[in-house]
C-alpha cells in the first residue's frame, strides 16, 4: 500500500466519525430542517427584493422585509422553542411551545394592527413575502428533516 493510499483512509475514517455522530443526535434532524428554513428564507428575501423593490421602490422593499420577517419568524421560532428544550421534559417542552405560539400570535395580531393604517410599505409585497415565507420555511424545514440520515436502532447492542 502505498503512502498515497494510507493518507486518503485518514479522511474516510473522520468523515465516518463524523457522520456517526450527526446520525445518533436525536436535534440533527431539527437543526437541519433551521438550515434549510433559513436557506429558503433567504432565497426568498433575495427574490422578493429582486422584484418588488424596483417594482413599487421603497414601500415595496418595505413589504418584502415586513413580510418576509413575520412569515418566516412566526415558523422559525417553533424549531427554535424545540432546539433549546430538547434536553427538557415533555411537558417543559409542550408549555415552551405553547408559550411561543401565543407570544407569536400576539405579535403578529399587534404588528398587523400596528401597520394597518400606515402606507410605508406595499401590502400586496407584504402579503405575497408573508404567504411565499411560509410555505418555503416549512418546505425547507421538511427537507432538512427528510434528508437527515437517522440510526433507530443500536448497532453494537445484540441480543443474546
Amino acid at each position: 500500500m502505498s503512502t498515497n493510499d494510507e493518507n486518503a483512509a485518514v479522511p474516510d475514517e473522520a468523515d465516518a466519525s463524523e457522520r456517526k455522530a450527526e446520525w445518533e443526535d436525536p436535534a440533527a434532524p431539527l437543526w437541519n430542517g433551521l438550515k434549510y428554513g433559513v436557506r429558503g428564507l433567504g432565497v426568498l428575501l433575495v427574490v422578493g427584493l429582486l422584484v418588488w423593490w424596483p417594482y413599487k421602490g421603497l414601500p415595496g422593499l418595505w413589504g418584502v422585509l415586513v413580510g418576509a420577517g413575520m412569515g418566516g419568524g412566526f415558523v422559525l421560532i417553533t424549531v427554535v422553542a424545540i432546539l433549546f428544550t430538547s434536553k427538557a421534559s415533555p411537558s417543559v417542552v409542550m408549555g415552551a411551545l405553547m408559550g411561543s405560539y401565543l407570544v407569536k400570535v400576539v405579535a403578529l395580531i399587534a404588528v398587523t394592527a400596528l401597520i394597518k393604517d400606515m402606507d410605508f410599505y406595499n401590502k400586496a409585497a407584504l402579503v405575497t413575502m408573508l404567504l411565499g415565507a411560509i410555505v418555503l420555511v416549512l418546505g425547507g424545514e421538511l427537507l432538512g428533516v427528510m434528508k437527515t440520515r437517522q440510526v433507530y436502532v443500536d448497532p453494537e447492542k445484540t441480543t443474546d
